[in-house]
């Protein structure tokens, strides 16, 4: 693999990922571990730069993947296994960062494919985790694209990517509307809305998930308002037993896009 080697003098590189990384520069995304970065080159992402430590440089096995991720970027560079842990994201780092140009996140993404939408719209979810767990969740499920709201955490953000294990490289993304904005763009579609609601009469079979839908969660502490669901066309809940309150949301996301790919025959 053919890289400059960066030292702690010669760290500019360094810098711009520490500042990916923390959200400061938003023009690229900050990608690590060998299966994540392998998930982003196969989505045809436009690479930047991948940054590899010398002990993961050196072993036979990633070879391979390692030559086409550095052929794939415009920067190649090799560091000490410390310089690569003052950069990286988790506590043990996994040996290479890759940082990709950020893909487009607005309302042109998802607007294709119309007559077959079935769209997950996150309003006001604020944990990475979770919003990783959803778009791996929709991708699995079928659906055809995400928008997350502005009070939504980045599905972009380091941690929201190692949750989402490559989807959020496939699925289409809008990212930052009000969730006004959103409800007006699907309703100029004819596209039902649908909120997920602990409080709602229906269940969440009975809606007809085989039209154009877009199915709306919300924060797990409080859940959508009462003005929010208001403003969709339905809202469902799943039926609980014990003492359980409610699901975890990506939990809560699974169950009910499940249930549309059921009724579309996909399930």
């Amino acid at each position: 693999m053919n890289a400059e080697t960066i030292t702690s003098r010669d760290n500019s590189l360094l810098k711009l990922a520490r500042s990916v990384r923390e959200g400061k520069t938003t023009e690229y995304i900050f990608i690590e571990g060998l299966r994540l970065c392998e998930e982003a080159l196969r989505s045809g992402l436009s690479l930047e730069a991948v940054i590899v430590s010398e002990e993961l440089a050196a072993k036979e096995k990633p070879s391979a993947i390692l030559a086409a991720l550095a052929a794939a970027a415009k920067r190649t560079a090799l560091v000490s296994e410390k310089l690569l842990e003052s950069v990286s994201y988790t506590k043990t780092p996994q040996g290479i960062i890759l940082l990709a140009n950020r893909p487009e996140t607005n309302e042109r993404q998802l607007d294709v494919n119309q007559q077959g939408a079935l769209i997950v719209v996150m309003h006001r979810i604020n944990n990475p985790v979770n919003v990783g767990a959803i778009v791996r969740t929709a991708e699995a499920a079928g659906a055809s694209g995400i928008a997350a709201t502005a009070h939504t955490a980045d599905p972009f953000s380091p941690k929201a990517l190692r949750g989402a294990m490559g989807s959020a490289f496939r699925l289409p993304v809008w990212f930052e509307p009000t969730y006004d904005e959103v409800i007006s763009w699907l309703k100029q579609r004819n596209i039902q809305t649908v909120c997920a609601d602990v409080h709602a009469a229906k269940t969440y079979d009975e809606v007809h998930w085989r039209k154009p839908s877009a199915l709306i969660v919300g924060p797990e502490s409080n859940g959508l308002s009462a003005e929010e669901i208001a403003l969709a066309d339905a809202s469902v809940r799943i039926p609980m037993h014990g003492a359980a309150e409610s699901l975890n949301v990506a939990v809560a996301t699974g169950v009910l896009l499940y249930e549309a790919a059921r009724q579309r025959g996909q399930g």
